[in-house]
C-alpha cells in the first residue's frame, strides 16, 4: 500500500482514534485492515499474533507508517513541531487586536494571503498617524526600521528579540523581513535594525509553516520575497540582497527551500547568485531539516529542482549559472528524464547543445518523445520523417498530450501552434502552462492574454481559438485574463471578439 499525506492540520487525537479504528477492524477481520497490517507491519499478522490480540501499540505503529514514519514516536514529534511553528495568517488575523499597533503590523507585512498594495498603502497611514507605536513595541520598531526604538527596547530587555507577538505570533526579525509597507525605507535603518536583533540573539533562521505545510517560510524567505502573486504583490523586501547577505554571514542557512520556490518563476538570478556564494546544495540541511526530516528536500535535491525548472522554462541564464557551479546535468532529473531529454521535449532546443557541450548526455528520445520534441522545435523535416517510420504516431500523441498546443503556446511558439493545429491537435484544449501538463487548467489563448503576446494570440484566433471560453479555476474568458495581467493591446483585440456580457466576467483571474 502506498504511503499518503498526513491529512490538513493533523493532530494527535485524530490520529490515535485511526488507530483504534484500525485495530477495531483488525480484530473483526476486516480484508483492507489486515491487508495494510500485512503491508506496514510484516510477521505480525498473519502467522503472529491473532486478530483479536491485535494490540493498540501495533496498530499505532501501522497508522504511523501509513503516514511514512518509521515509529509513532516520530509521528508525534512531527505533529509537535507542525503544531509549535503552523500559522494561518488569515484566520489569525480575524481574531486578532484591532488597535493601532495591532492594525499596522496586520496590513504592513507580506502573509502569502491577501497580499497588495492597498495593504501597505494603509499601514504607512496608521504608521503616520500614530508614529509612537514603535517605542514600546518591539514588532513595530522592527517592521518600521526604527533603531533609536528598537534600541531602547532591546536594552531594557535583551529577550525581547526572540519574543513572538502581534497578530500572526511572529519574532521581530521574521516581521522586519516581511515588512513590505515602505518601499522607500532606507537601507541603513532596515540593516541596522536587523543587526540590533541578531545581536540581542535573534535566531536568523527563525520561520513558520504556512497552513502547516512542511516547507518552512523563513526569515530569508521574506527577505527574497516573491512567489505565486507575482512580484507586484509579492515583492521583494526594498534591501532584499543587503538584508539577505547579512542572514547568510549570520548563519541563515541558504537551502531554503520556500525562497527557491517563491523566486523560480521570475527570470532574475541575484538570489541564487547569493545563495550559491554561500554553498547552496550543500550541508547538513540545516535545522528546519532536522526537525521535519524526510518532508523536505536535501540540498542537493533542491538545487536539481531548481535545474529542472530551469530547464521546462527555457531560462538559459538559469541553467548556466548553475552549471558553473557544478550542478550535476549527467544523473536523471524529476521522473527519470536526463536534463537534455527534459529540454528537446519542454520545447527549449537550443539547450540542448549547450548542456550535452557541458556533459550532459545527448537526449536519446523515443520516437515518442521526439515527435513531441519536433513539434515544439516546429521543424517539420523530423516530424514528416518521425510519420513516415510510425504511422499513427501523431494520433498516439494527440491521445497521450491532448493539450500539447497549449503547452506550446507557453513557450510562446505561434509556429509550433500552427504546426500541431495541422495536425488535428485542439487549439481549445484546456492544460497548464506553468508546466507542461494536460490538468485542463486553460487554453493557449488564456495564455496569450496573460503574456501580451499578440502574434500568437493572432494565430490562435485565425486557427479557430474561442474568445468565448473559459478556463477551470478562475472561470474568466481570455478577455478576463487581458485585463487581469493589464494587457492592452490583447483587451482590444479580444474586446470585440468576445460575446460574454460584461457582467458575466465578474471571475476574472485572481491570481
Amino acid at each position: 500500500m502506498p504511503v499518503v499525506p498526513l491529512p490538513e492540520e493533523p493532530s494527535s487525537e485524530h490520529l490515535r482514534k485511526q488507530a483504534k479504528d484500525l485495530r477495531r477492524a483488525v480484530r473483526a477481520g476486516d480484508p483492507a485492515a489486515l491487508a495494510e497490517v500485512t503491508e506496514h507491519h510484516p510477521g505480525r499478522l498473519p502467522g503472529g499474533v491473532p486478530p483479536e490480540g491485535f494490540s493498540l501499540h501495533a496498530a499505532q505503529l501501522v497508522v504511523a507508517r501509513r503516514y511514512g514514519f518509521a515509529s509513532w514516536a516520530r509521528l508525534k514529534r512531527h505533529l509537535e513541531v507542525i503544531e509549535r511553528y503552523s500559522r494561518f495568517p488569515a484566520r489569525m488575523e480575524a481574531a486578532g487586536p484591532a488597535d493601532a499597533v495591532g492594525s499596522f503590523l496586520r496590513l504592513a507585512c507580506l502573509t502569502y494571503e491577501d497580499d497588495q498594495p492597498g495593504r501597505w498603502a494603509g499601514a504607512r497611514r496608521i504608521l503616520m498617524e500614530h508614529p509612537r507605536i514603535t517605542e514600546g513595541n518591539v514588532h513595530a520598531a522592527a517592521v518600521a526600521a526604527d533603531t533609536a526604538a528598537l534600541q531602547g527596547i532591546l536594552d531594557a530587555d535583551p529577550a525581547a528579540a526572540r519574543r513572538e507577538g502581534g497578530p500572526y505570533r511572529w519574532e521581530p526579525l521574521f516581521c522586519l523581513a516581511y515588512a513590505r509597507h515602505d518601499p522607500a525605507i532606507s537601507a541603513s535603518g532596515v540593516i541596522g535594525a536587523a543587526r540590533l536583533l541578531l545581536e540581542a540573539g535573534a535566531d536568523p533562521n527563525v520561520g513558520y509553516l504556512w497552513h502547516g505545510l512542511p516547507t518552512s517560510f523563513t526569515v530569508l524567505t521574506g527577505a527574497f520575497g516573491e512567489g505565486e502573486l507575482g512580484p507586484v504583490r509579492q515583492p521583494r523586501h526594498p534591501h532584499s540582497l543587503a538584508l539577505a547577505r547579512l542572514l547568510l554571514e549570520a548563519g541563515a542557512d541558504p537551502n531554503d527551500g520556500e525562497a527557491l520556490y517563491n523566486r523560480m518563476f521570475e527570470p532574475g538570478n541575484d538570489h541564487l547568485e547569493l545563495l550559491l556564494e554561500f554553498s547552496l546544495g550543500t550541508g547538513d540541511c540545516g535545522p528546519w531539516h532536522r526537525r521535519l526530516g524526510a518532508a523536505l528536500d536535501t540540498p542537493a535535491e533542491m538545487v536539481r529542482g531548481e535545474l529542472a525548472w530551469a530547464i521546462t522554462h527555457g531560462m538559459t541564464e538559469r541553467v548556466r549559472l548553475l552549471v558553473s557551479h557544478g550542478i550535476d546535468i549527467t544523473a536523471p532529473l524529476r521522473d527519470g528524464a536526463t536534463a537534455t531529454a527534459m529540454a528537446a521535449t519542454t520545447g527549449h532546443a537550443d539547450l540542448v547543445g549547450y548542456l550535452v557541450a557541458h556533459g550532459a548526455p545527448s537526449p536519446g528520445l523515443n520516437p515518442a518523445d521526439a515527435f513531441i520534441a519536433a513539434a515544439l522545435a516546429a521543424d517539420r523535416t523530423s516530424l514528416d520523417q518521425l510519420q513516415a517510420a510510425h504511422p499513427g504516431i501523431a494520433d498516439e500523441i494527440r491521445s497521450a498530450r491532448p493539450a500539447l498546443v497549449t503547452w506550446a503556446a507557453a513557450c510562446g511558439q505561434p509556429a509550433a501552434v500552427e504546426i500541431l493545429a495541422g495536425l488535428s491537435f485542439d487549439v481549445n484544449a484546456k492544460g497548464r502552462t506553468d508546466v507542461p501538463s494536460d490538468q485542463p487548467w486553460q487554453t493557449a489563448l488564456h495564455k496569450a492574454a496573460e503574456d501580451g503576446n499578440l502574434d500568437l494570440a493572432r494565430t490562435l484566433l485565425g486557427l479557430g481559438a474561442d474568445p468565448d471560453i473559459r478556463d477551470t479555476r478562475f472561470n474568466s474568458t481570455p478577455l478576463g485574463w487581458a485585463r487581469y495581467f493589464a494587457q492592452e493591446e490583447l483587451i482590444d483585440l479580444l474586446e470585440p471578439l468576445t460575446s460574454t456580457p460584461e457582467t458575466a466576467e465578474g471571475n476574472d483571474h485572481e491570481g
